[in-house]
């Protein structure tokens, strides 16, 4: 796949030189430029370019780590921007096979309000042989130090925008993009928020009249393992490559950004992303903290320039990053807070679920999602940043195995596709250098009262099998017409809810309506005028054949929340106060970035038979705030039991 220039010069020792005021790594593959004592990266040549990065942006150039901070106490997710530059450059490892460099900054009261409360080591790694570089960091709070929060941070590479048009995320995700100066007015027009844009009048007309955002090309974190760019003349891929997922933030279904138009290519470590307020890390004065992000890899490849071939450039670069994930953790990095993998732990067990009202005995977790996060509350995993994470799919038979732990104490979290709920052992496991555990049998209990009478939704925290409509054709992406799966992604899906139900709200009826053609995606505000919204009211209507004595169960469980208030009614639309309200809750900013979840919420409401009647009944599911266009929820799985089985037993459930 590479350059014949780069298969003669493998065999090339690592070389290294120091200069006043720049630091060049050189393995005869690549050759990749800092600034010194900075650690910003400034050059980056490979096949026959002298440069793959832009450095002519009127803002962000180059490469680099940067991080979102704001003062203790702030709230929302937006602060101060830093581009981390180090004040002092180490050698930390230099021969033929290997150099390790050190970009370090540390923290000073006299930074007090000019920088984050913390100290910064970025190492960049370079291999005899590698057609790549790699970069972790590693970040420390110590005693000394204010309170503030952590909004986000990432390694972020902006590349030559008149060589690198086409970007792939995965299979089928890929495409040509536009220009950055065509998300610029007049040849942009802004929509909704600024990160969404309509492409009016761009250099090439072949994206007129779509609709760019970053937010469009978002991944979950279990997938989001390598993405990039390619150049077409001379042909070279640019792909950055994360092998693990321990130190990212929020667990294996958060989602995060990835590459996008300018362009730019992101590894992402903590975000608010889909998560909002919840995801912000705070940090209390003085409170002691050390964490390593990475490392990721930078791969470059190429192929001859009459193959020219995007598909050959991005199958290598995945095979790259299985080579990458098998050989995690790497055995190269020197600094002692990267533990290697004789300093590492496991465990394994079988996760089952106990429901009686469905099997007599336990059921096998088939592709449960098990992992060890640090301790908390039952799917506290999600909001958490400060440690690490380590997760898995249980196979068939609910057998899980999760290796490479590093060293610390953590509860066992799981979710199990088919079942509402978090399953959390209450007792930590605490995993030391070269231990070896066995958890046995791990048994879920998800919530549950009394017979299923109607469920609603698929239980898997997503609203992806609900009815996501055809986009507006004044807002389309053209890269997600043609895939069924992605089609939540367009631009503008809230407002197509106003035009399907222009006078009356959802109506549903259990036994004959299909809630993946007639239970919109996402419950959202109606526009009323110019800049005014108004709550939205959804009816389920079911039918009751005798009520009888106990209460009934309804269990609604929420894939995203938006700065909305769930409010429930049993047969009284007008019913003040509501039988249920959840308050004020999410942040996640799911609808207007393009996504089908963000945080998972389940509300669970008893409903007394003097609520109910015999024949027909209404549930009236209200989201009341109205203050915007994307503010609203999303549901998961709604489901209804009826009272509890007198002398609930397996054998009686079954018969």
């Amino acid at each position: 796949m590479r350059s014949s220039k780069g298969i003669m010069a493998a065999s090339v020792a690592v070389k290294l030189v120091v200069e006043d005021e720049q630091v060049v790594l050189d393995n005869g593959l690549l050759q990749l430029t800092l600034t010194n004592p900075g650690g910003l990266i400034v050059g980056i040549c490979y096949n026959g370019l002298d440069n793959l990065l832009e450095l002519n942006n009127p803002e962000l150039n180059g490469g680099f780590w940067d991080l979102n901070w704001s003062e203790a106490g702030s709230t929302g997710t937006r602060g101060k921007f830093d581009t981390i530059e180090g004040s002092e450059f180490q050698v930390i490892v230099e021969n033929e096979e290997q150099i390790e460099v050190s970009f370090k900054r540390r923290w000073e009261p006299s930074m007090q309000g000019q920088h984050s409360p913390l100290s910064i080591d970025k190492r960049f790694i370079m291999l005899r042989g590698s057609s790549g570089f790699y970069s972790y960091g590693i970040y420390q709070h110590e005693e000394d130090m204010p309170a503030f929060n952590l909004n986000e941070t990432r390694i972020a590479f902006m590349l030559r925008k008149q060589k690198f048009k086409y970007m792939a995320i995965t299979n089928d995700r890929q495409r040509r993009v536009a220009l950055p100066e065509d998300r610029e007015p007049p040849r942009g027009k802004e929509l909704a928020y600024p990160e969404a844009v309509l492409l009016v009048d761009p250099v090439e007309p072949e994206f007129k009249g779509e609709v760019d955002d970053k937010y469009q090309y978002s991944c979950e974190n279990k997938d989001n393992k390598v993405h990039g760019f390619i150049c077409f003349e001379p042909p070279v891929g640019f792909w950055q490559i994360t092998p693990s997922n321990e130190f990212r933030t929020g667990g294996p279904f958060k989602q995060d950004l990835t590459s996008h138009v300018n362009p730019t290519t992101l590894a992402m470590f903590v975000s608010t992303h889909y998560g909002g307020e919840d995801l912000v890390m705070k940090f209390g004065e003085g409170e002691k903290w050390k964490k390593v992000f990475g490392p990721v890899f930078i791969y470059l490849n190429s192929c001859t320039e009459d193959k020219n071939d995007t598909v050959s450039l991005w199958y290598d670069a995945k095979e790259q990053m299985e080579k990458e994930v098998g050989e995690w953790p790497y055995s190269f990095p020197a600094s002692e807070d990267f533990p290697h993998a004789d300093e590492r732990g496991s465990i394994n067990g079988r996760l089952l679920a106990q429901d009686w009202y469905i099997s007599e005995g336990n059921i096998a977790a088939k592709g449960a999602y098990v992992g060890l996060a640090p301790p908390g509350k039952d799917g506290s995993f999600q909001v958490e940043g400060k440690g690490y994470q380590f997760w898995t799919n249980a196979d068939e038979e609910g057998f899980f195995c999760i290796t490479n732990i590093r060293p610390g104490a953590y509860n066992i979290y799981a979710w199990i596709p088919g079942f509402i709920g978090d399953f959390r052992c209450d007792k930590d496991i605490v995993i030391a250098a070269g231990s070896k555990i066995d958890v046995g049998v791990l048994v879920y209990v998800p919530p549950r009262n009394g017979p299923t009478l109607w469920e609603i939704g698929i239980p898997d925290r997503s609203a992806a099998e609900f009815f996501v409509p055809d986009p507006n054709p004044m807002y389309i992406n053209k890269l997600y017409i043609n895939l069924p799966k992605d089609r939540f992604r367009q631009y503008g899906l809230w407002e197509r809810y106003a035009d399907l139900y222009p006078d009356e709200d959802l109506v549903y009826t259990v036994g004959i309506s299909d809630y993946q053609k007639d239970w919109f995606y996402a419950q959202v505000t109606r526009k009323i005028g110019e800049n005014a919204y108004k709550g939205t009211t959804w009816q389920i209507k079911f039918n009751v054949d005798r009520v009888g004595e106990g209460n009934h169960t309804l269990r609604i469980a929420l894939a995203s929340a938006t700065f909305s208030i769930l409010e429930v009614r049993i047969n009284r639309e007008e019913a003040n106060p509501p039988e249920f309200s959840s308050g004020l809750i999410g942040s996640d900013n799911t609808i207007a970035r393009h996504g089908v979840h963000g945080l998972y919420w389940l509300f669970n409401l008893e409903i007394s038979s003097a609520q109910l009647v015999q024949g027909e009944n209404t549930i009236y599911l209200t989201q009341a705030r109205s203050a915007s266009a994307v503010h609203g929820i999303m549901y998961d799985y709604i489901r209804l039991e009826g009272p509890p089985l007198d002398e609930c037993s397996p054998s009686q459930i079954k018969g």
